[in-house]
Parts: structure tokens; C-alpha cells; sequence
């Protein structure tokens, strides 16, 4: 076996063995030409032919390049490394790299390439050929009066356009911000990001990717003004990185080089105004949401999910969502684990009627679970994953799905070696090899989703967790309206969200679906929740930024994961002030990450935190502050109502009210939640006090000041006060004349 892909696994961060790269190299450079081969191939040689276009006068050449063996890289991954001898004897057995580089490329003309492998045998085994042209950066008109002049340039190898190159004035004192959800910080200004939907397990404020990017931004402090960048496809920014002066925007295009840039001028609420004018914006969702949500992935029986809502009657802290993530019988994801049934041969839709549930089987009876929790006042929610399994080898259901969706057109496909296409085959990490349903295609979205009809009209299900919406990887996939994977592939989650809610509503229901990634458009879709994360103060940290960003970019119903959801249980410290701080965003709900069932339990609830932990404070304060979101709850509905109303954030980023306030920026954790709630979440262990900044206040407001929801304390605005933080506390002010009906709430 010996394979060339010129494009890679269509990872965005790394390099593939046996790929080119760069994909699109520049004239007067090299470029990278790889392969991967058995343990047979004993060596690889490469052809590269130079045909110049025939208005250069130039002749052809061809000059015979030889491969030498390389560590394997893959989808970001290496699979041969370690120290040098451990690794030549992995080369030697395994499959292998092997790379080569190009003499200097030179423009205006076509490089045509294929390799050949000699075995131990001497037999030979040749690739077919691949071409490509270098490319060159020249000067491009500056198309907007915003740019500055002269900074524009797009990257043109003769025949078309790949990427183009502008750059916008960044002024000192102004601050750039929004870009989608970001964990590493609320400010971007002085760094470099990118905005492609990426699958980060863990540590996304250390690797700066994101699930969901938006190539939109505030800039903030000067005259106030924002920009998008109106294309699906990769852009890359450097805010202010290399010249504090500029904002460098660089951005994939199609063959013509167009690439929409629309400015946006006023404050940070008109620009988010403006902008969601073009892409969409919230509906409201009913006011359940705003209640805790329960998980964990090892409640995978009827019984242990009811025994985990009995713990939380027990224990009196009130809850109102359950999400069940191991329900199915992990290939199909449309039926319950054990459910007997017929197999649909043609692969269409069940129906309730069509299974039978075993007493003694994980899931005996659905529906009736369905409806107690409904009569406990708790709404119930099923884990989602947009794939066809097909590993290992599929049987029964999923077999005559995976064949209906092959003879249905339903699938995002990819090129194959003969010229046509085929059924792409997932390459990310997860499910890996599994067909991908094209949700960006109403008719393929139906399909999809009618098999999920029955658990919404019939068990009564009410929402759906969408998870991994980050699976299409590939520029050169090929979607059914024909478009491509570089302008399609960020699409995908937002019409994952699209398709489930659209099922929810057509069966009279609200569309809540709760999704991790997403891009531009999914403000219109569901609720959102910020990943996998470790349980640490940092991951903490980056959870708020993520939060607060995101909400700067239009996403009104956001959460995560109560003190993260991966690894060892957070300490009680951090479980506690991680449960403050989500007891004042959007969606508040705690989640845990499956561990085969090994003891001691890694579950977030709170009893467990109480019990492993030995800390005696975790559940009554975990109660107070449960309790606590249940009497803000119709805050909360009018909050988000009245954000949806005017895009002024549910959970504001300070510098929504003060963009003219420096001071803003020196606390960019803090939050307004609604109008009148001003929250400084304790992001620091051991903290026994913390600093809050209290911007100040209109005229108007001045009389009453801020309050201290804790003490009723009354304190000027335009200030930083240090306030006590003792472990049952976080600070929260309320703002000016509310101080009635809300510290009433804060009062047990």
C-alpha cells in the first residue's frame, strides 16, 4: 500500500505525512511532497514535471526526486517517534513516511508529480498523478474605504484566486473582542486566532482553538465600530500581533477572490445589532431552561437516572433538566439499549409501537420515565452524535441505514482515486470511519431526523444535546448542493442544531437543542454549552471567557460544565465557587465524563463532590445556590427576552455598557446578568477576598448606587472595592433602582 493525499486529513493544525504542503505552496519557495507506504516499500522516488504556461516562452522540465523515511504523522498525531532506536525499529516494521522537497517552485505554469515504490522484491508500485501551481501574493485594490491603503494583496497562481490579504487601523486604547467563543481571553487584541470549527478536547485556552469561531469582532474604545468577515471559509487574524497599528485579516476565497467585509459603526450593542441583522439572532426558549440541568455519563439505566433525580427530591435541591447521554444502543442512536425490534430493511423510521423494552433491560419502560419526570416538573433530553457507525463492522439497524443513506444521497461525499466521489468517512478522532450525514441539505436533514420522530412525539422527549458537530474535515469534501468543504464544513454544526430544532417544533415543542459547536448562524439555534474541560481553576477561567465571548458575538443561552466535566472530581473549593458563578449564567448544569464505571464515582453531583471530598459545605451551599436559581428564574426569562429584543447580551461583558471606560478591561470576568445584576465570579483558590470593579453609573442611577445583594451595602460606581469572599459567598451588586425586587431574592 503506498498513499499520497495532497490535502491531508483536512486537520486544521497539523501536518499529514503523506500530504503536500503547502497545499497551495508560493513561488520561490518549496513545498513538502509525502507519502505513506507498508513495511514492503523499501524505497520511493517522485517524478516532478514543470509544464510552464505557453505565454512564458519558459520549456518543461522534469527532475527525479528521492524519498527519504520520516516519523509518522496523522491527524495530528505521531505514530512513530520516542527515542531515535525505538523509533527506527518502529519505521522498519510498521507503515511508514517518507517525504521529499521541492527544487525552488517557480510561477506560471503547472507542476505535475507521482510517486513510485520499490518493495523487498523489486516489484514497483506507482500513485496516479497530482498537480498543482505555485502561487504568488500581488497587490489587489482596496475594495472598502475602511482598509488601509496599499495593504491589499491576494495569493494568485495565474488561473485563480486562494486567499486574500487586508488589513484594517487599530488605534491605541482600542480593544478587540467577540470572534465567536474564546477561551484564552476576552481581549484578543495583541494576539493571532483563526476561525474554523475544531474538536479541542481539553485545554482550549492553552491550544487557542475553538469550537465555535466567528470571524466577527468588536472594537472597542475608540469611536466604537466592529467588522465581519462574510464567508464560511477559514480566516485568519492578527490583531494587532506584528504592528500594534493594524488589524491583518487574511482569508480563503473563492476562484474570483471575493471575500465580503462589512463594517459596523456605533457602540458595542449597534454593532451586534447590525450584525446579527445578517445572520440571525436568538428565539426565546421557554423559561425551563433556566432551571439546573443534571448529567452524567454513566447514568445509563432507567434506574440510575431515577435514582439520581430521587437523590436530588432527597436531598432537597430542585432541578429541572435531565440529559441522558449512554441511552442508545450505541450504534443506531435512535433506539434504546435492548430494545427489541424488527430491522427496517429500507431503513425508514420507527415508530414506538415497533419495540418491545425487556423488564429486566437497561431501559424498560421509555416512555413511562418520560412521563414521571414530566410529573416531577423535569424535562428530559437525549444525547445526539451526527454519524452512521460503522466500526466495527455495522449489523442489523445500522447496516440497512448505512445502506439506505448510500442509496438515498443523503451523505457528504469525497473525491475518490478514479475521479468520482464516495461516501466520506469521518477522520476525526471520534467514531472514526463513520458515513456523515449532509444536515446542510433540508431533504438529508428530514431523513435524518424523522428517525428521531418517535422519541419526541411519542417517549416525549423535549430537547436534544447535539453534540460533535466538528467532524467534517477536508476542504475537498463535496455536499449535495455541490459546494465544498473549505465554504461548507463550518456550516455543518449550525445546521445540525437547525435540523433537531426543526424537528422539535413541527412536533409543537420549543426547539431546545444544546449544542458544543457551532459558527456564525447559530445564534438562531438552541443553547450552547463550552465543551470537555478538566476540572482545574485555569480551565475555570478559560470557561468564563469562553462564556463572555460568545455572548459578545450573539449566542444568548450559554453554559458549561459545573467545574469541568474530565478527570479526577474538583476539589470542594473549586466545586463550590464554579457552582456561584453558574448560578448566574444562562444555563447552569453540572456533567461528568464517563469512567467505566470504576469506583470511587467520578460523578459531579453534588453528593458525591460532598462524600469523596469529606467537605460538609458542598451540599448546603450547593442547595442555596440551586435554590437560589430557581427564584431568579423569571429574572432570567424577562433578561433573556428583553436581550433577545435589543442584542444587549443576557450575560454582558462589561464593556457592552462602559465602552468608553478603560477601567472595564482590567475586569473582563465580570458580567451583568440582565440589566441590573452585576456578578465577579472568585476565580482564584484559597480567596478569602476579591476585587470587584463597579463602573459608574448613569445620573439617574446614582441615588441608589450599587448594593451588595449579600449585605445591602450601598457603594459609589466609577471604582474597584475589595469585598470578602468567605466560601459561602460571591460578589454580586445589583444596580440602581432594582435593588427592591431583586435583593429579595437573595435572601433565604
Amino acid at each position: 500500500m503506498i498513499r499520497h493525499r495532497p490535502t491531508g486529513s483536512g486537520h486544521p493544525y497539523s501536518v499529514d505525512t503523506e500530504q503536500r504542503w503547502p497545499v497551495v505552496p508560493e513561488a520561490g519557495s518549496t513545498a513538502t511532497l509525502g507519502l505513506r507506504a507498508d513495511a514492503g516499500v523499501v524505497a520511493v522516488a517522485c517524478t516532478l514535471e514543470w509544464r510552464p504556461d505557453e505565454d512564458t516562452g519558459a520549456s518543461p522540465e522534469t527532475v527525479e526526486l528521492s524519498l527519504e523515511r520520516v516519523a509518522t504523522t496523522s491527524r495530528g498525531r505521531v505514530t512513530d517517534g520516542g527515542h531515535l532506536a525505538s523509533a527506527a525499529a518502529r519505521l522498519a516494521r510498521s507503515t511508514g513516511g517518507w517525504q521529499t522537497r521541492t527544487p525552488e517552485l517557480r510561477f506560471g505554469g503547472t507542476y505535475r508529480y507521482r510517486f513510485t515504490a520499490t518493495r523487498e522484491d523489486g516489484r514497483t508500485e506507482r500513485t496516479r498523478w497530482f498537480e498543482f501551481r505555485a502561487a504568488q501574493w500581488r497587490p489587489d485594490t482596496d475594495a472598502h474605504p475602511r482598509l488601509i491603503p496599499g495593504a491589499t494583496e491576494v495569493l494568485h497562481d495565474g488561473r485563480r484566486a486562494w486567499r486574500v490579504r487586508f488589513a484594517l487601523p487599530l488605534a491605541a486604547g482600542e480593544h478587540v473582542t467577540g470572534f465567536g467563543e474564546r477561551y484564552d481571553a476576552v481581549d484578543q487584541t495583541g494576539l493571532m486566532l483563526d476561525s474554523v470549527v475544531f474538536e479541542q478536547y481539553k485545554s482550549q485556552g492553552a491550544e487557542r482553538k475553538t469550537y465555535l469561531p466567528m470571524p466577527f469582532a468588536h472594537v472597542v474604545g475608540g469611536d466604537g465600530w466592529g467588522f465581519h468577515v462574510d464567508t464560511t471559509r477559514r480566516v485568519w487574524f492578527d490583531v494587532g500581533a506584528s504592528d500594534s497599528s493594524r488589524i491583518v485579516i487574511e482569508a480563503e476565497t473563492d476562484a474570483a477572490g471575493t471575500v465580503p467585509l462589512r463594517i459596523f459603526d456605533g457602540t458595542p450593542t449597534e454593532v451586534l445589532t447590525q450584525f446579527l441583522d445578517g445572520v440571525g439572532r436568538a428565539s426565546e426558549l421557554p423559561s425551563w431552561v433556566f432551571r439546573l440541568w443534571a448529567s452524567g455519563n454513566e447514568w445509563n439505566t432507567q434506574a440510575e437516572v431515577m435514582r439520581q433525580m430521587d437523590l436530588h427530591r432527597e436531598h432537597d435541591i430542585p432541578v429541572g433538566s435531565v440529559v441522558i447521554e449512554a441511552w442508545s444502543d450505541e450504534s443506531t442512536f435512535t433506539a434504546f439499549r435492548d430494545a427489541q425490534y424488527e430491522v427496517s430493511g429500507d431503513g425508514a423510521p420507527h415508530r414506538l409501537s415497533d419495540f418491545t423494552f425487556p423488564e429486566d433491560g437497561s431501559w424498560p419502560d421509555p416512555k413511562g420515565m418520560a412521563d414521571e419526570l414530566h410529573r416531577r416538573d423535569i424535562r428530559l433530553h437525549l444525547w445526539q452524535i451526527p454519524l452512521i457507525k460503522m466500526r466495527p463492522h455495522p449489523a442489523g439497524q445500522v447496516a440497512a441505514d448505512a445502506q439506505a443513506a448510500i442509496r438515498e444521497d443523503v451523505l457528504i461525499r469525497e473525491p475518490d482515486p478514479r475521479g468520482g466521489t464516495r461516501p466520506y468517512r469521518n477522520r476525526g478522532w471520534w467514531f472514526p470511519l463513520a458515513l456523515m450525514p449532509d444536515l446542510t441539505d433540508e431533504r438529508a436533514a428530514r431523513w435524518w431526523t424523522e428517525k428521531r420522530r418517535y422519541l419526541v412525539e411519542e417517549i416525549g422527549v423535549d430537547g436534544f444535546k447535539t453534540d460533535g458537530g466538528e467532524h467534517a474535515w477536508g476542504s475537498e469534501l463535496v455536499y449535495l448542493d455541490g459546494r465544498r468543504g473549505d465554504e461548507k464544513n463550518n456550516t455543518f454544526p449550525v445546521a445540525y442544531a437547525k435540523a433537531y430544532g426543526d424537528l422539535l417544533r413541527s412536533a409543537g415543542k420549543a426547539p431546545v437543542t444544546f449544542s458544543r459547536a457551532g459558527f456564525t448562524g447559530s445564534q438562531a439555534h438552541g443553547a450552547f454549552w463550552a465543551g470537555d474541560e478538566n476540572s482545574t481553576w485555569e480551565a475555570f477561567r478559560w470557561s468564563m471567557n469562553a462564556g463572555l465571548t460568545a455572548a459578545a458575538s450573539g449566542i444568548v443561552y450559554w453554559g458549561w460544565d459545573i467545574a469541568g466535566f474530565s478527570g479526577e472530581i474538583p476539589p470542594a473549593e473549586l466545586y463550590i465557587r464554579a457552582t456561584q458563578a453558574s448560578a448566574f449564567v444562562p444555563i447552569m448544569q453540572y456533567h461528568s465524563e464517563f469512567n467505566h464505571h470504576r469506583t470511587p464515582s467520578r460523578d459531579r453531583t453534588p453528593w458525591n463532590i460532598a462524600e469523596r471530598t469529606g467537605d460538609e459545605r458542598v451540599l448546603p451551599l450547593f442547595r442555596r445556590y440551586a435554590t437560589l436559581r430557581e427564584r431568579l428564574v423569571p429574572y432570567l426569562e424577562r433578561s433573556a427576552a428583553a436581550a433577545i429584543a435589543t442584542d444587549r447580551p443576557l450575560m454582558r461583558p462589561l464593556f457592552f455598557e462602559w465602552p468608553a471606560d478603560p477601567a472595564v478591561w482590567d475586569a473582563p470576568t465580570e458580567w451583568l446578568l440582565g440589566d441590573d445584576v452585576l456578578v465577579a465570579p472568585v476565580l482564584d483558590e484559597g480567596a478569602t477576598e476579591w476585587s470587584v470593579y463597579l463602573p459608574e453609573l448613569r445620573e439617574d442611577e446614582r441615588t441608589n448606587g450599587w448594593t451588595d445583594a449579600w449585605t445591602g451595602e450601598r457603594v459609589e460606581g466609577g471604582r474597584t472595592v475589595t469585598v470578602p469572599t468567605p466560601i459561602d459567598r460571591i460578589p454580586v451588586f445589583v444596580r440602581g433602582e432594582s435593588v427592591a425586587g431583586l435583593l429579595e431574592l437573595f435572601r433565604e
